[in-house]
C-alpha cells in the first residue's frame, strides 16, 4: 500500500476505503513502541494493570494475583504485542478466573487475544484514544467479520498462529521450546478498532492492516459497518 498524503483517500478493494487515521492515534501508536518493554504488572484494589509486551516473563505472578480472588478486571494499557503462546496463557488465566478485562490506550495482537477472554471486555472512560488490534492471519470477509469474535469464536483463533504438530512435529517442539510465535504471528497485521474521545461522546473506527504498513497506521484500510459491540469485540 502506497502512503497517503494527508487530504487524500481512495476506495479499496471489496468496498473498503483507504482513509487517514486520526493524527492522535498515529502519534501515539508510532511514540509509544519505541520503548516497548516485557510486562509490568501493578495492583490497584481490585483491578490488576498490565502494560508492556506480553512475553510471558509475568505470567507466573499474573496468575497469582487471579488465584487469590481479589481481581475484579484486569486492565490493559499500552500492551504492544507479544507472543502467541503467551497470548494463549494470558487468556487461559483470565478465562478461568471469569475476570472482565479493560483497555486504556492501546492493545495489539498478544494482548488483544487475552483481552477477548474477560468476561466483559471494555474499552476505558477518560480522554486518551483506545485502539485494540487483533491478530488475523488472513483478510477476514465481511460474514467472517460478523462471527469472528463471538462467544466460542474468540477462543479458537489463535490456532491460526501456532505450528500444527501433526505436520511438522520438530518445528513445534523447537517453536514452544524458544517462545516464539508461529510464521502467521505478525503483531502489526490484524483488525484495528479505535476510539476516539470528542464533545459528543466517543467516535469508533475500523481499520484493516495487512502489516506492511509497519506501525505507520495511517496506511490501514477502513472498515465500513464494523461496529465493536455488534461483532462482540467489546461488551456494552
Amino acid at each position: 500500500m502506497r502512503k497517503l498524503s494527508l487530504c487524500e483517500a481512495r476506495s479499496g478493494s471489496a468496498g473498503f476505503s483507504v482513509v487517514k487515521l486520526p493524527s492522535s492515534l498515529v502519534a501515539a501508536l508510532l511514540f509509544a513502541c519505541l520503548a516497548c518493554s516485557a510486562a509490568e504488572l501493578d495492583l490497584q484494589g481490585s483491578r490488576l494493570l498490565v502494560s508492556g509486551m506480553l512475553d510471558g516473563s509475568a505470567m507466573k505472578t499474573f496468575t497469582e494475583h487471579l488465584g487469590k480472588g481479589t481481581v475484579r478486571t484486569v486492565v490493559f494499557e499500552d500492551s504492544f504485542g507479544g507472543t502467541a503462546e503467551a497470548a494463549g496463557a494470558f487468556a487461559d488465566a483470565i478465562r478461568a478466573s471469569g475476570v472482565d478485562t479493560e483497555i486504556r490506550g492501546q492493545c495489539m495482537a498478544a494482548c488483544a487475544y487475552a483481552f477477548l477472554a474477560g468476561k466483559a471486555h471494555r474499552f476505558g472512560y477518560g480522554l486518551q484514544v483506545n485502539g485494540v488490534l487483533l491478530p488475523v492471519a488472513a483478510r477476514p470477509t465481511a460474514a467472517e467479520l460478523a462471527v469472528r469474535w463471538r462467544g466460542d469464536e474468540a477462543h479458537k483463533t489463535l490456532a491460526e498462529f501456532t505450528p500444527i504438530a501433526a505436520a511438522a512435529p520438530l518445528q513445534a517442539t523447537e517453536t514452544r521450546a524458544s517462545g516464539t510465535a508461529g510464521d502467521n504471528w505478525q503483531p502489526e497485521h490484524g483488525v484495528l478498532f479505535t476510539a476516539s474521545p470528542t464533545l459528543f461522546g466517543r467516535i469508533y473506527n475500523a481499520f484493516y492492516c495487512d502489516g506492511t504498513q509497519g506501525r505507520d497506521f495511517s496506511k490501514c484500510e477502513r472498515l465500513p459497518d464494523a461496529d465493536p459491540f455488534k461483532l462482540g469485540v467489546l461488551t456494552p
